[in-house]
């Protein structure tokens, strides 16, 4: 059997059947409609974000990167807990509008930004992260026609990466931000135009569990601030540390230690040098606040046998949880954390390949997991599916369409 990954802290068992905030997930998927159906947990959104608030130094604000999961009830429940959002496309700056948040808490990253994105954002008072020189000039040029004074920041691409993620978005030859030794100039040059200058957004990795490497990525990032600052000899208002917390998803992986994180962040904060002493700090965290929250429940239609393997072929599949099946980045598959939802707790009796409904063998969930003995109708639990699930699968694969939602 191979293994499955660690099932998230808070679930438990209601009568043998998994419950998300004490329902049943029979009852969710009965109330919902029924399947493919992601479940978010208020709750444990909640907790954690006061978890985060507790273990960061007070200087630091929290920003919600949409991207991880843009459901509307999620992205209202965001509106409440966190100090801004981090976009990475129009689209996204039109779900903000929709959920009814001011779009002067938010920021706009990402390359390739067309002008009528660049548009949108000047005219509603959005920060733009900018990837490049050409870039700003587009939105210069965009806001001296709307007669608009537009807020701007600099995406850097550092000299460095965060060690051990498994996103790598700084260090080396990147489509990301503008490379830091051309960064002084172009700071230059936003602030001699007149438009609010708001600093720099430096983030160099993402979906890391070492403590240790995280808090060092933050060290370099501060200490790349400073030296921005004092080479361009424009101050800093604003510097957006990047995120870089990952979550467990498979086996062996060990949580984060947000709280040393957070000691030696603070210990840096103590000892700022002069630069950036008046610099109001951020971090963006998207998987981190939302993933364990979330879980994507896929109904069993067929149990089937082929050379005595045994397949649970449910109702679900990589069009909604392109990650869990392999293929979002990893080179190595591995089993993400998988139950039998409806025999949840039951000792394992088998090994089972989790399958998908899709024609292609690589619709794959769990692959020869050890599990209870599941038959058809019963409901498979994909957990850690609260970020790039919904959002980040190929849902219009041979027409399936997307799965429901909810936010309990």
């Amino acid at each position: 059997m191979k293994p499955l990954g660690p099932i998230p802290a808070g679930f438990r068992a209601v009568d043998g059947v998994l419950a998300i905030d004490g329902t049943p997930v029979t009852a969710l998927v009965e109330q919902a409609g029924g399947t493919p159906l992601f479940v978010y947990s208020a709750a444990m959104i909640r907790a954690g974000m006061a978890a985060l608030r507790a273990a960061m130094p007070r200087r630091l604000a929290i920003h919600y990167a949409v991207k991880a999961n843009p459901f509307q009830p999620v992205l209202e429940l965001f509106a409440g807990l966190v100090d801004g959002f981090d976009t990475a496309a129009g689209g996204e700056l039109e779900l903000l509008l929709r959920a009814g948040i001011d779009l002067s808490r938010v920021s706009f990253a990402g390359p390739g930004k067309r002008d009528a994105e660049l548009e949108a954002a000047i005219a509603a008072g959005v920060t733009l992260n900018l990837e490049s020189e050409a870039e700003a000039e587009r939105a210069l040029a965009i806001a001296a026609r709307l007669d608009r004074r537009p807020r701007l920041a600099i995406r850097v691409n550092p000299d460095f990466d965060l060690k051990g993620s498994g996103m790598k978005m700084g260090g080396g030859a990147k489509p990301f931000g503008i490379d830091a030794e051309r960064v002084p100039a172009l700071a230059r040059r936003i602030a001699d135009s007149g438009a609010e200058w708001r600093g720099y957004h430096i983030f160099a990795g993402s979906q890391a569990l070492d403590a240790g490497a995280i808090a060092d990525t933050q060290g370099q990032a501060l200490d790349l601030a400073a030296r921005l600052t004092r080479e361009s000899g424009v101050a800093l208002p604003h510097c957006n540390l990047g995120g870089g917390l990952g979550i467990p998803y498979f086996p062996g992986d060990e949580p984060v230690d947000v709280a040393r994180v957070g000691a030696l962040l603070a210990e840096r904060f103590a000892s700022l040098p002069d630069e950036l002493a008046d610099t109001a700090f951020c971090i963006e965290m998207g998987r981190y606040l939302v993933g364990e929250s979330g879980v994507y429940l896929a109904r069993i239609v067929d149990r089937k046998l082929s050379h005595g393997e045994v397949f649970l072929v449910t109702d679900g599949g990589l069009h909604h949880q392109l990650a869990a099946s392999g293929n979002f980045g990893t080179v190595v598959r591995r089993n993400y954390p998988v139950a039998i939802a409806t025999r949840y707790g039951a000792a394992v009796e088998e090994e089972a390949s989790v399958v998908g409904c899709l024609c292609t063998p690589l619709d794959i969930l769990a692959n020869k997991g050890g599990f209870p003995r599941a038959e058809a109708g019963d409901l498979v639990a994909v957990f850690c599916a609260g970020a790039y699930g919904a959002s980040a699968s190929p849902a219009a694969f041979l027409g399936q369409g997307p799965a429901r939602e909810v936010l309990v």
